[in-house]
């Protein structure tokens, strides 16, 4: 599909209402019908933008999917709504009515400033997908807050916008690209148009090395129902600011420059931080509300005695400590008759899927054991233990 004006069309639109909901499986049997009275193409790239609207529904929620278009990398690369409303709503507290949105791929960060009261110029080079994003604003009633362009984003004037908000490709033939300045546009040209700005937000890859952070910026890692979605760059804000958002909420653990916490024996209750928590470098700041050390200097799980609520971290308690081995592992399973094995590891070669299928391999019983794989105090160990219910 390289042209949305087919699928916008009255014919096209039809189409779209009649493939909704497709199964897989029932493509083929869809497709064949339907070319009966519409051009095959047509029929193809309906069923096509089906599929993508489909995928999308995770990103988006179905309400909005359903209704968007979307391009194979619009899909893949474009922010989750609930983590672009977060963004969007901290741009509208900091005083922004209008964002330059360069780099905006199907319209995801655009819908979200709009959504929050804000006007969006948004750039994007590529012109399937800059007609995404108009078709987009038009089909969830933001056409009137959202000025679509197609162009460079490197020859945009955004002197008249109190915010810029970039960003980057960060995928190229061969997957995902690392290096900040090989990301297109490169990082440090994001960060001369972030300086331009009263404020201004670069959304980078949330495995950004911390010494790439520009010192003008704030850093902030986000995820969402637990999974690591992104790093944001802030300007304008707090520079040289560290902290970790979680979402829903939002909850925000701000970096107040701690020591690395202190080792510790096994304590009642191991404490998993958040992934945005270990991103930022935040663990100390976690391990401090849990009264807790670190079960050795180089894994970022937490041990403590006490149950503490946080929403920073999972709290599991902890029923046994072995060395690593498997024999001992499959006998204490089978003798506590569990049936279902959660394996965790921070610190350990051993895939999760291989030490399940060995020590359980004909799952029985009603119980249910989480192991951590993991070092304590540089020896490979097996941590035993069950959510502890209090997070």
């Amino acid at each position: 599909m390289n042209d949305l004006a087919p699928l916008l069309a009255p014919e096209g639109r039809a189409l779209l209402d009649e493939v909704r909901g497709t199964a897989p499986a029932d493509e083929l049997a869809v497709a064949t019908r339907l070319r009966r009275e519409h051009p095959a193409e047509l029929v193809s790239a309906a069923l096509g933008q089906a599929r993508l609207r489909q995928r999308a529904a995770a990103k988006f929620g179905a309400e909005d999917a359903e209704r968007m278009f979307f391009t194979p990398n619009g899909v893949e690369q474009s922010t989750r709504a609930s983590v672009a409303a977060y963004r969007a709503e901290r741009l509208r507290a900091l005083g922004a009515t209008s964002v330059a949105d360069l780099c905006c791929g199907i319209g995801g960060d655009a819908i979200a400033l709009a959504r929050a009261g804000i006007r969006v110029l948004a750039v994007d080079r590529d012109p399937l997908t800059a007609a995404a994003a108009r078709a987009n604003a038009d089909a969830l009633g933001l056409a009137g807050l959202i000025d679509v362009r197609e162009a460079d984003v490197t020859e945009v004037d955004t002197a008249s916008y109190d915010a810029v908000f970039v960003d980057p490709a960060r995928r190229g033939g061969r997957g995902r690209i690392f290096d900040p300045e090989a990301y297109s546009p490169p990082l440090s040209w994001a960060v001369r148009a972030a300086l331009r700005a009263p404020h201004a937000a670069l959304k980078v890859a949330p495995g950004i090395p911390h010494e790439a952070v520009p010192a003008q910026a704030e850093a902030e890692w986000i995820s969402d129902g637990g999974d690591v979605k992104e790093a944001v760059l802030w300007f304008g804000t707090a520079p040289g600011a560290v902290r970790a958002t979680l979402l829903p909420g939002p909850r925000s653990l701000l970096g107040r420059g701690l020591p690395d916490p202190g080792v510790r024996s096994v304590g009642r209750y191991l404490y998993e931080p958040d992934g945005a928590v270990i991103r930022a470098h935040l663990v100390a700041e976690a391990a401090e509300e849990l009264d807790g050390g670190l079960i050795d200097p180089t894994i970022a799980y937490v041990t403590a005695d006490a149950l503490r609520a946080t929403p920073y971290a999972t709290a599991y308690e902890i029923t046994d400590r072995l060395p690593f081995n498997v024999k001992k592992l499959k006998a204490l399973l089978r003798e506590r008759e569990v049936g279902i094995l959660t394996v965790k590891k921070r610190g350990s070669a051993v895939e999760p899927e291989e030490l399940r299928r060995k020590a359980l391999p004909k799952p029985q019983g009603p119980n249910s054991v989480t192991v951590f794989l993991t070092r304590v105090a540089g020896a490979p160990t097996m941590l035993l233990g069950r959510p502890a219910g209090l997070t």
